[in-house]
Formats: structure tokens, sequence, C-alpha cells
């Protein structure tokens, strides 16, 4: 594809070649930001999974180097079914949403910071397996519910592929929540 402009001012064209893929994400880009609703819900359900689970490991990862329970440690890393499956749905969002033209949106700076002094404050406390048990499972309960709230909001504003990402998040959620029931 080439494409013409004018060169400051300058009699004549200038011409650049640019690949048409470069386009189309540009256009997509800026027609999705004039108010494409389908879009836009699809872009928010990813990025609420990508943040998600941005929390849920960098939460988890905080936890490890607080607890001394050698089974929930196993749980948490040995078996790595709560941060490796943390990063399945963040790296699956990320690349859906980069595939879209989009960049995900991370966790802020002041998000990562608060969650990081509530992890410390809450653990000062009670570092006991009970208790971390407990922060997890009210953590993966909020996720289950932003996931519910946004599936009823968006139900049939979303791609059937990224609505089926945040149904499993939901799931993966849960059962994050009945594992950790038996620490308690």
């Amino acid at each position: 594809m080439v494409v013409y402009w004018n060169n400051n001012g300058k009699n004549g064209n200038s011409t650049i070649d640019i690949e048409d893929s470069f386009i189309i994400s540009y256009v997509k880009k800026w027609i999705y930001s004039k108010g494409d609703t389908l879009m836009n819900a699809d872009v928010e359900f990813l990025n609420y999974v990508y943040q998600n689970s941005q929390m849920g490991i960098d939460t988890l990862e905080q936890l490890l180097e607080i607890t001394e329970d050698e089974k929930l440690r196993k749980i948490v890393v040995k078996n790595y079914i709560l941060i490796e499956g943390y990063r399945k749905f963040h790296n699956e969002a990320r690349d859906i949403l980069n595939r879209s033209g989009y960049d995900e949106k991370g966790l802020g700076t002041f998000e990562k910071i608060r969650t990081y002094l509530m992890v410390n404050l809450q653990t000062m406390a009670d570092d006991s397996t009970s208790h971390i048990a407990k922060m997890l499972i009210q953590g993966s309960s909020m996720g289950i519910t932003e996931a519910v709230k946004k599936l009823h909001q968006y139900e049939n504003d979303v791609e059937k592929d990224v609505k089926k990402l945040m149904e499993r998040l939901q799931e993966f959620e849960e059962e994050n929540v009945e594992k950790l029931k038996e620490f308690l």
C-alpha cells in the first residue's frame, strides 16, 4: 500500500509504504474509539481478565514469601495450580488484545502499591495459614463477583471467545475457593 501526504508545505507529495495490517489496526482502533460498543465490551472484558490475573500472580508471589505452610506452598508453587493458572489467563488475554491491535492495560502503580501494603498489613497481624487462605478466598470471591457482573452487563455484546475466556476465569476462581477451603 502506498500512502500520499503533503510534505510540510513543500511542492509535491511524498510516499511511504505501510503494511496493510498496520493501517487496518489503526483504522480499527479509530473506529472503535468512536463508540463501537461490541469492541469496547470485548476490550473491557479482556483487560479485566488481564488485570485480574496480574493481581492473582502478584498477590500469590507476595504471599509465598510470607507463608511457611508447606501444603499451601505446594498447591501454589510446586503444582503451579494457582500461579500458572493465572499466568495462562494473563497471557491469553494479552495475546487476544494484541492480535486485535490493542495494548493491554495492566494494574496501575497505585493499585499495585495499595495491594502490596494491604497484604503486608493483613499478614503482619496474622500470618497463619488459615488467615492467608481466607485472604485468597476473599480475592477469588471478588474476582467471581466481578466476572458475573460483567457477564450479565455485556451478555450479548461480546464475542463468543471473549465471553468463554471470562467464563473460564470465573470457573478457575470458583475452583480456587474450593481448593483453599481446606486451609481455613
